[in-house]
This record gives structure tokens, sequence and C-alpha cells, in this order.
């Protein structure tokens, strides 16, 4: 009884399993007849069947030339491509060719080519922008905005850099302490803004390595020599803040010009100075007794300038007088002795006179005391 066949290959002898000879791989099948008990299979060099395959069989295998695998498919021969038996390179897709037979390829290489040399030769360069041309690395000349030509890459390369906006430079970055030394040999935390713009796009981009970051270091030097000239009290208060900001700018000014760093500065601004964060409590309680002690001095001056004023009242009023006592001397006189006497005997009980025929005692307070006391029973006898 013949053994049934093995879906790996081999035969199925009395339900065993395939022999050591038939599962070696191919190893001992050299073509001509198979394993042992599969006859029916001599002559199949296509290797084992594939159980998995509906037909159960196995398709040609790829040759492992890597030349095979991507040889185009040669439409002459029906079993594909000229990678060995069963075509191992037939599956890669032909490209189109040409009406005389040769591929588009190279054209389309080259129609590549001179596209991307196109466009690396036409700059569109903003208004605000400039940009500095380098031929094989070597500063060649400098572009304006607008349309501009320039030799393909990698001959000629284009720097953009806009040289109109003005950059703002935040120091310190974030919350970070700045602590800078006064005159009085006291600590300041120092934040302020840098604006600055590129004025010499040649100078900004080949005299520094580092434009940006020296901009910021010439500011922080600049501005610590500043604050050294002022005491704390100008620093905090602001009193000599706006001196501060424009020496800060003809130092950095100057410092820059010296380097040929090609940028302008344009203004500094101080945000914040306050005193070191260790110490802020007492220095703010050395602020609320200075504003104690303006606000007295404030209301002391107040007074001063309202006793002055009525001191000039007086004075103006005396100089009224005097020349009306120039005019008429004597009326003058009496009139002012008649009102300082009046001005003193108003509220006084008794009144002595020396005179003839008068009493030498004259009881004024009696007087008025009865004529008020006689006044009420006049009104009453009138009603009865």
């Amino acid at each position: 009884m013949s053994g049934r066949r093995s879906p790996w290959g081999g035969s199925d002898k009395g339900g065993e399993g395939p022999s050591d000879e038939s599962g070696k791989d191919g190893e001992d099948n050299d073509g001509d007849g198979g394993p042992e008990g599969d006859g029916d299979r001599s002559g199949d060099k296509r290797g084992p069947r594939n159980p998995w395959l509906p037909s159960g069989s196995t398709p040609p295998r790829r040759s492992a030339s890597i030349e095979d695998i991507f040889r185009t498919r040669d439409p002459r021969r029906p079993g594909g491509g000229s990678g060995g038996p069963g075509g191992g390179g037939g599956n890669f897709p032909r490209l189109p060719q040409r009406p005389d037979g040769k591929s588009w390829l190279p054209l389309g290489i080259g129609a590549a080519v001179v596209a991307l040399l196109a466009l690396s030769s036409v700059h569109m360069i903003g208004p605000k922008e400039q940009a500095v041309v380098t031929l094989f690395g070597k500063y060649a000349r400098t572009i304006d905005s607008g349309v501009n030509f320039t030799l393909p890459w990698p001959i000629e390369q284009v720097d953009v850099e806009d040289v109109r906006t003005f950059t703002v430079d935040s120091i310190p970055e974030g919350e970070t302490e700045k602590l800078m030394l006064t005159s009085d040999k006291n600590l300041v935390d120092l934040s302020y803004l840098v604006r600055w713009n590129i004025k010499n796009l040649v100078n900004y981009k080949f005299r520094l390595t580092d434009p940006k970051e020296t901009v910021r270091e010439v500011a922080e030097a600049a501005m610590r020599a500043s604050i050294a000239q002022i005491s704390l009290n100008d620093a905090l208060s602001g009193a000599g803040r706006a001196q501060v900001e424009q020496d800060v700018r003809e130092r950095m000014q100057r410092i820059l010009d010296y380097y040929k760093a090609g940028v302008a500065v344009q203004g500094v601004e101080i945000k914040k100075a306050d005193p070191p964060s260790k110490v802020v409590t007492a220095f703010q309680q050395v602020t609320v007794a200075q504003q104690e002690a303006e606000r007295d001095r404030s209301e002391a001056r107040a007074w001063a300038q309202q006793l002055l004023a009525r001191a000039q009242g007086d004075a103006e009023a005396f100089d009224k007088v005097y020349q009306q006592y120039k005019l008429a001397p004597e009326v003058t006189k009496r009139r002012m002795y008649y009102e300082t006497m009046e001005r003193v005997l108003r509220d006084n009980d008794t009144v002595v006179a020396e005179a003839k025929g008068v009493t030498p005692y004259l009881p004024l307070s009696e007087v008025k005391r009865r004529a008020a006391d006689a006044a009420p029973d006049a009104t009453a006898k009138g009603g009865q």
C-alpha cells in the first residue's frame, strides 16, 4: 500500500511522519524522483508543497541575486524577467518607454535637476529683508528686497535676514534675579528690555560668531557700568531712570560699533528695580518710614505756606491803612484809636473814666443786666 502524500513534501507511510531523508529541505532531492515513497513529485524542483494554498502548489521562488531582483521585466519573454527560472525579477514594475524604445528615466532625472537649479537661482526677498550671497562660501554681494537672480546652488548660496523689524531682548529671561551693584555699595535687582535691529547685514553675518548673544552680553555690561554710578535710592525711586536708560543705549552702541557688529540699538527700558529678595521686607519697612516722613514734611510745608499767606495779607492791609494815614493823619489816628478801644473794651465789665461830670465808676454790666430784665416785663404788660 503506497503511503499518503504529506503536506510537507514527504510520504505518510502507515501514519508515520516523514523519514529523516525527506526532512532535509531538498538536500537529497535531486529532482529525479523526490523523496522516497513520493514518486508523483519526481522532477519537481519547486520545493515542498505549501499546505496553506488552496491548490497546494508553491509559487516560483525569486532568485537571491540582487541584480535579478531589480532587473526590469523583459516584455519579449512570457515568463517574466531575466532573473532565472520563473522570472525572479518579473514582479518589479516596468517604467514607460519612449517611442525609440529608450527609458524616460534619464530625461526625468535631468528635468528634476534643471528644475532644482532654476528654483535655487530665483529668490523673492521681502520688503523688510536683505540677503547675503556667498560664492563657494565666500561673500560675494548683498541683495535687497524684490526678485533677484543668482547662480544655482551650490555655486552661490543666499542667506536672508529681516533687517527692519526690531528685536526685543528681555534681560534676564523669566523670573531670574539679576543683581547689580550701585555707587553706595548696595545691590539692586534689575530687569530691562533692549530693542535693536540690523543696520549692516554683512558685518552682522561675518564679524561675530553669535550676534544675538553678543548684544545681550554688551547690554548687561553697559547696564552694570551705568548702575554703578547712581545710588540705591535713585535706582529704586526711578529719579535717574531715564538718564540710566540713555547712558546704557549710548554705551552699547559705542561697544557694538567698535566690534563692527552691524547692530543699531534703538532703546533700553528698565522694567523693574527692586531690592534683593532676601532683604525685601526690611526695604519695605524703610519705604514706609520714608513715605511717612515725606507726608509730615508735606503737612509742614502746607502750614508754613498758609501762615505766610496770612502774614502777607496782614502786611498788605497795613500798607493800605498807612496810605490813608498819610492823606489825613489826624483823622486816621483818631479812627484807629476808636477802633482799638472798641476792640479792647468790648468785653470788659468795669470802666474807669477821669473827666468832669462823669461818675468815676460806671457799672455798665449792671445796666445791661437791668435792661435785659426789663425787656421781658414790658413785653408781658403789653400783652395784658
